[in-house]
């Protein structure tokens, strides 16, 4: 555990609780560490908190049909991981998994409930988080219907590269495996190895191993505009 906050400025509860509060959040909240692969929080295991995160990224996912994973979201620093468990029932209804090492500040659920109370302006950033994640799923699920999956990938992309940014060499700055694009753009494994093949070899991507880089956005762009 690390009790050090060099990063608060980034956390959703320092940025907005008074400044009598945010002492004891130093004093309540617990500065956990996980590795690539670990699970913050896992889908259906009762709900003890959320995180905020500090470094690093996670994919947020649920089981789906035939125990496939479907990836919900992307998250990195300065996001909410876990607050979906709060009310009733209190169980997580996603898993988060890293997908590199991650900094997470944990903030249990009964500080969480008693810093809801004594924080106007924290309840509303809360409420704010909640409201954006139903308007992105609403968005997903319409992208889901009726976008075909070239548009899918293309729009994937583009989020990655929005959540993670760009490293010095063009290339989205966090390596992402071809099963995770699929299972965020609702295809195969096959269908994305395919569709990108098409667009390395038109030079509108490029990819090293995991990592995967934009060279024409205007032209990948066409594919989600149709």
């Amino acid at each position: 555990m690390v009790n050090d906050c060099t990063v608060s400025a980034a956390c959703l509860i320092c940025q907005t609780c008074n400044a009598e509060w945010k002492e004891l959040v130093m004093l309540k909240r617990e500065v956990k560490k996980y590795k690539k692969g670990q699970q913050l929080i896992v889908e259906g295991d009762p709900f003890e908190g959320i995180f905020f995160i500090r470094k690093g990224g996670l994919k947020v996912h649920k089981n789906w049909q035939n125990q496939k994973d479907l990836i919900i979201r992307w998250a990195s620093v300065g996001d909410v991981i876990g607050h979906r468990g709060y009310g009733i029932p209190e169980l997580y209804p996603v898993s988060a998994t890293c997908l590199e090492p991650v900094e997470a500040c944990f903030i249990d659920k009964d500080f969480l409930q008693a810093s809801l109370l004594s924080n106007a302006r924290f309840c509303h950033a809360l409420l704010n988080v909640f409201s954006n994640d139903l308007k992105i799923a609403e968005e997903r699920m319409k992208q889901l219907a009726l976008m075909d999956v070239k548009g899918r990938l293309s729009l994937s992309l583009f989020e990655l590269e929005k959540k993670f940014g760009k490293d010095d060499n063009g290339f989205i700055n966090i390596s992402i495996s071809r099963q995770d694009i699929a299972s965020y753009a609702g295809t195969i494994y096959e269908t994305v190895f395919k569709i990108f093949t098409e667009l390395v070899r038109a030079r509108i991507i490029k990819t090293e191993q995991k990592k995967l880089g934009i060279i024409r956005p205007f032209e990948l762009a066409k594919f989600s505009a149709e």
